[in-house]
């Protein structure tokens, strides 16, 4: 999975390092540092993330989206 930060957006919430820290971690009070290439393992916690970020500077590589298993299915709960 790729991820990218957009760090100019990024204002240090820091929603996803407490989401997600295996993939994001806080340096500093607001340097972030991240995985660009997270773990497919982390694809939930990832996706958490991305939906926590007060400003979505998180972005996951559409195609790596289309691929996950499930993806497009309604839920049937």
């Amino acid at each position: 999975m790729r991820l990218v930060v957009d760090l100019n957006r990024c204002q240090g919430y820091a929603q996803c390092a407490f989401l997600a820290p295996d993939v994001f971690a806080m340096h500093g009070d607001e340097g972030l540092l991240y995985d660009p290439e997270a773990e497919d393992a982390q694809r939930a916690r990832v996706a958490q993330a991305v939906a926590a970020c007060p400003v979505q500077a998180i972005l996951v590589d559409e195609l790596d989206l289309a691929a996950a298993p499930g993806a497009g299915e309604a839920s049937h709960a």
